[in-house]
């Protein structure tokens, strides 16, 4: 499946998964490994107010890790399907299946990627701090001839990419898999042919310059095939779904560029398809000598179907093929057979698929998903599958993944699952769709997950997850921590607020640059409508961000502080005008399109002065605020979190000094978790991982005065 993200581009301030990060749950493969003293004691002098947490984290810490065994056989869709082969990664290595023999074998060990000046670098990066490779994305060759795969170091942003090759697939190889190449700061990759690999390079936080590695019995060589000169956009390459073109997509934040190889011809030059246009937005994919294009050009510039031969490939030609109802927005595409798959959402924020069939396109029709389905991923079809089945995998943030089957040419849908039937653990929960009514008048979908009957939620503790920026969805995919507040009592709420993708482009749109406030009008309609509608109350709710998702919830805690008893951040992007202010860091000139250009427009400046969450810090009785954040993070720098967090300590302790001891109760904690490394998604350790959760947890009891089920009791005995 295409995922929609390349439309925005992955250098943005956000904490996504995207197909560069591995699930949650499937984290717990990873070893774990101990923080050297040295590094440890330099974070702990940035660190601080932990302290007070340290046996609840302890306790929530041995509860989590319970909680990820408990689903440690969770279906996974990294298990890539080749023509005789089943690939799978297991501990530090990528392992093959002979599906004719069922004999396992070692494609690649990553201790042996390194070499001899890499391992010196990566010792002293051991005495620094943790180390460790994790595997990012792997990709087969055409004939599984040859495989790429892209490598992480933990703490680092840097990507390597290894090419293993691995003989003839119609006969057992005389020599065993072994590398044959490695690359550095290697992004995105496809195989245009057996003996071709095209791919871009990350330089910084700028994705740009494409090239193609050719290997030969002769040696390789490596040639450049594009460079982007736009330093707003972000450069990605992709095979459509019949392998048959491989794209170009040169992305900014309002507009798009696509360039396509014809894997079938000799020379593999690129060729355009449509030249850039402010506002125009598309995606391509291919169908019999068809271009199968995703554009905004549809009413109000949402996304459309169209069609344009392969020959004339420009926008002249497009023609309309299907375009959604009113009010429903696609989300993503893939062509499977003669079939346009669509995954749409509903005006409720539902997850709906609609299947167009190519050769008769009136004849779509939409096939209803489980309404606790919260997010939706594709399980990739093997080189050699050519049946018209759409699979794919629908969760939710406390449902695990369920495997399911589209037979397309009836429309038939099938649990994948050895029963056929649907999960028996959902009926214990309850999604409830919710809408608030923002200060414009605008209904706001909210998300709303449960154990108990809504009547009965007065008393329960509420977290609250909101982002609202990048025209990005919320993160909806299965989280065992969520997994577990749900079965301890607590209420889950996901406020699709504008600045957010859920409900279309122009959901994103409205709350960009001059209407950025609107994203805090309409958290604070969610929660109103919340608490008006029974479901807990400020003294038991908490908000939780991501990087932007901090600046909306750390402008309502400048405006209204007592909605909420307490907040977590992560990588929290907090100082928005100082940021960007300064042209030097590596996201300002492209953010220039989320948040305005403060530097050459005063009218700019005055509007993220008004909402900025660093900028706008008075005395007052703030919520109780953990902020997590990584030393080395370029997209947010540490500075603004370290001054955000003084400002903020410094205007409580300035309210509590004027004020009664009485009258500024309870008293406000600031948390500082300062992380090594420059990983801006969190940690990829699975112990550190669960650090940073059983952290959390612990603040959000502590700060809400929750007893903690069966802490009592165990101290008893």
């Amino acid at each position: 499946m295409v995922i929609m993200s390349s439309l925005f581009f992955s250098s943005a301030r956000r904490v996504t998964p995207t197909l560069l990060r591995v699930r949650e749950f499937a984290i717990s493969r990873k070893m774990a490994r101990c923080f050297m003293s040295d590094t440890k004691s330099s974070v702990d002098q940035l660190s601080s107010g932990q302290e007070m947490y340290k046996d609840l984290q302890k306790y929530f810490n041995r509860r989590l890790k319970a909680v990820y065994r408990r689903f440690s056989d969770l279906p996974d869709d990294s298990v890539i399907c080749g023509r005789h082969h089943v690939y799978f990664v297991e501990g530090e290595g990528i392992y093959r299946m002979d599906t004719r023999t069922n004999e396992p074998e070692q494609v690649l060990n990553l201790g042996q990627v390194s070499n001899q000046e890499q391992r010196k670098e990566l010792y002293n990066e051991e005495r620094k701090g943790r180390y460790q490779w994790n595997i990012q994305r792997i990709r087969l060759s055409p004939q599984e001839k040859n495989l790429a795969a892209t490598l992480k170091a933990d703490q680092r942003e840097e990507l390597r990419c290894v090419v293993v090759h691995l003989g003839e697939s119609n006969s057992p190889p005389l020599d065993p898999p072994h590398v044959v190449f490695t690359m550095d700061k290697v992004f995105t990759f496809e195989w245009a042919t057996d003996e071709v690999l095209v791919y871009t390079t990350l330089e910084g936080l700028r994705c740009s310059r494409v090239f193609r590695l050719d290997l030969t019995s002769n040696g390789s060589s490596i040639t450049p095939v594009y460079e982007e000169t736009r330093p707003d956009v972000f450069v990605e390459v992709a095979l459509t779904g019949d392998r048959e073109l491989l794209s170009i997509n040169c992305n900014s934040r309002t507009s798009s560029e696509v360039r396509l190889i014809d894997t079938a011809t000799s020379h593999l030059e690129p060729f355009l398809v449509q030249p850039r246009q402010p506002e125009l937005l598309y995606h391509v994919e291919h169908w019999r000598k068809q271009l199968i294009i995703l554009a905004n050009t549809g009413h109000g510039q949402e996304y459309q179907v169209l069609q344009a031969p392969l020959s004339e490939p420009s926008m002249a030609s497009w023609v309309s093929l299907f375009a959604p109802h009113s009010g429903t927005v696609i989300k993503d595409i893939d062509v499977v057979g003669d079939h346009c798959v669509l995954v749409a959402r509903t005006p409720a924020s539902e997850l709906i698929l609609i299947v167009v069939p190519l050769n008769h396109p009136k004849k779509a029709y939409t096939v209803q998903l489980p309404k606790w389905a919260c997010a939706i991923t594709t399980k990739k079809p093997s080189i050699a599958d050519k049946r018209a089945v759409f699979q794919f995998m629908i969760s939710s943030p406390v449902c695990p993944p369920v495997p399911l089957s589209l037979h397309l040419e009836d429309g038939v849908l099938l649990y994948a699952n050895k029963d056929r039937s649907p999960p028996e653990n959902m009926k214990n929960y309850t999604t409830t769709r919710l809408e608030a009514c923002s200060q414009d008048g605008t209904p706001v979908p909210v998300t709303l997950l449960h154990a108990e009957h809504v009547q009965c939620l007065k008393q329960a503790p509420l977290l609250v997850h909101v982002y609202g920026a990048y025209g990005r969805d919320l993160d909806m995919e299965f989280s065992p921590e969520k997994r577990l507040l749900l079965e301890q009592g607590w209420a889950l709420a996901y406020c699709h607020i504008r600045g957010g993708g859920e409900q279309g482009l122009s959901w994103h749109r409205q709350a960009r640059v001059e209407g950025k406030q609107r994203s805090m009008e309409d958290l604070e309609a969610c929660l109103f409508h919340l608490f008006s509608a029974g479901v807990s109350s400020p003294s038991f709710t908490a908000l939780t961000a991501c990087s932007a998702g901090a600046v909306t919830v750390g402008a309502l805690c400048n405006r209204h502080p007592h909605m909420m008893r307490a907040v977590t951040l992560q990588a929290p992007f907090l100082d928005v005008l100082g940021s960007m202010e300064d042209l030097s860091l590596p996201l300002s000139l492209e953010d220039v399109e989320e948040w305005g250009d403060p530097v050459r427009n005063p009218n700019h400046r005055l509007i993220i002065s008004s909402y900025c969450p660093s900028s706008n810090i008075t005395p007052q009785c703030y919520p109780s605020i953990l902020l997590t954040a990584y030393r080395d993070d370029a997209r947010v720098p540490l500075s603004g979190v370290l001054q955000y967090a003084e400002r903020v300590k410094t205007a409580v302790h300035t309210h509590c000094a004027a004020k009664p001891k009485s009258g500024c109760e309870p008293a406000s904690n600031i948390v500082l978790n300062i992380q090594p490394g420059a990983n801006h998604h969190g940690p990829d350790d699975f112990s550190l991982v669960l650090e940073e959760e059983a952290l959390k947890l612990a603040f959000l009891y502590s700060e809400l005065g929750l007893e903690v089920p069966g802490l009592h009791r165990r101290r008893k005995r």
